[in-house]
């Protein structure tokens, strides 16, 4: 009886032992997305802010951050497809009041919006939406509520970054020192 009650203790310390290791797992894969979140002055060239009016193709209101694609029309009548996520993320959203439906049905496929971008620094027609506003100059889906952005509307390719900008917080490069 007595070989019985410690195999049984044993049991329930492996039982135990498992839960606990399969908990402390999976809080360590819960924290791996917030330390691979990027911040958003490496990603995006958020110093050079534009504007742009284009009209939206596609929105999702996800975590960790809402995204966007949407058309838009250059000067020489050349269609651009860009695709984007908004700065904001939803529990900031929601805490305004855009909630998902909210968003969603402001955001409906064919809306226009005047958008507040801040382009990929590996350029191209992809970025991220710093503020946005609907044709009668309301704040939609947004969390800023001022943007300090140059009228890019019409050309083409919105502002591409040249490659020569550094990185924020990164001095010169080596080679530029004296």
């Amino acid at each position: 009886m007595t070989r019985f009650l410690a195999n049984h203790r044993i049991s329930l310390m492996q039982k135990r032992l498992s839960q606990l290791s399969s908990i402390a797992a999976a809080v360590l894969l819960a924290c791996v997305p917030a330390m691979a979140h990027h911040g958003s002055g490496i990603s995006y060239d958020t110093g050079h802010a534009w504007t742009t009016w284009g009209t939206v193709t596609e929105f999702n209101y996800l975590n960790p951050h809402p995204s966007m694609s949407f058309d838009r029309v250059d000067r020489n009548g050349k269609v651009e497809h860009w695709v984007t996520e908004l700065f904001a993320n939803p529990s900031n959203l929601a805490r305004l009041g855009w909630t998902k439906k909210r968003s969603v049905d402001a955001l409906k496929p064919g809306t226009r919006v005047k958008i507040y971008i801040a382009t990929a620094r590996v350029g191209g027609f992809g970025g991220v939406i710093l503020m946005m506003e609907n044709e009668k100059g309301e704040i939609i889906v947004s969390e800023r509520t001022k943007v300090n952005a140059v009228d890019l509307d019409g050309v083409p390719g919105g502002y591409q970054p040249s490659g020569d900008d550094k990185l924020p917080g990164h001095g010169a490069a080596p080679e530029d020192k004296e």
